[in-house]
């Protein structure tokens, strides 16, 4: 079955990690932007990290239209940054600690480049095709079989925080893939300029980037970034950085 996590935050301000969600086949109406909230009931899944509760998906609705980002994101950040943690590195010391967060948001203090590596194999192997291609009791099934991204991104940051070595991290955020898909269709094998002028250049130079992090449920010490949070880097921004 096609499905993927999805990383939230309840009304009082805590993290949930939602799985499965089979986002390209649920109905149009329960389709959900990023930075809207919904209303879903939800069981604790047979998952061990904490934040982990599985969707009853005929229970879900979308709730108005998806937090603004005007004002440099300030509706997003007034949900986010409550939650925002001093590094990467304290929340691993948490973890291990705790066995919690396995969820995480934090600005990292220094972006250093945007790795770009073939993945191995770049194609689906017989065993994952046969997962996508299992029928689901919902609606309609997408028109067309969900492509692999051939390449792995990773990027190479250091954290504010006075141990700190150097991190390198898989980023799986859903917008990366997306825009890889799209500048490759329409570049052919330029789209790397694209690519690296939108998620390298800009992220570092010009955003005020945060990263979404969390654990891996097979290996539970390593964390990836699985989302971006990158309002215009300004001087605006300092009255949002407590």
């Amino acid at each position: 079955m096609e499905s993927s996590c999805t990383a939230g935050i309840t009304e009082q301000g805590e993290w949930v990690r939602l799985h499965p969600m089979p986002y390209r086949f649920l109905p149009p109406q329960q389709q959900f932007k990023k930075y809207q909230w919904i209303e879903l009931s939800v069981t604790k899944s047979s998952d061990f990290r904490t934040e982990s509760y599985r969707p009853k998906l005929n229970s879900m609705k979308l709730l108005g239209d998806p937090l603004s980002t005007d004002n440099s994101w300030q509706a997003r950040r007034g949900i986010l940054f409550p939650l925002r943690a001093p590094s990467l590195c304290e929340l691993k010391r948490q973890r291990e600690q705790n066995g919690r967060p396995t969820l995480g948001f934090f600005r990292p203090k220094k972006i250093e480049r945007l790795q770009i590596i073939a993945a191995v194999p770049s194609n689906w192997t017989e065993a994952q095709l046969a997962i996508l291609r299992q029928e689901l009791l919902f609606e309609k099934k997408p028109s067309q079989e969900l492509e692999k991204i051939p390449y792995i991104f990773r990027y190479e940051f250091r954290c504010d925080d006075s141990a700190c070595t150097k991190h390198a991290l898989m980023c799986s955020d859903w917008e990366m893939g997306e825009s890889y898909r799209k500048w490759a269709a329409q570049y052919g094998d330029d789209w790397e300029d694209k690519f690296r002028q939108r998620y390298e250049t800009e992220m570092i130079h010009e955003k005020d980037t945060h990263f979404f992090v969390g654990t891996v449920k097979a290996h539970p010490t390593e964390w990836i970034i699985i989302g971006l949070f990158y309002p215009p880097l300004s001087a605006q921004n300092e009255l949002f950085t407590d």
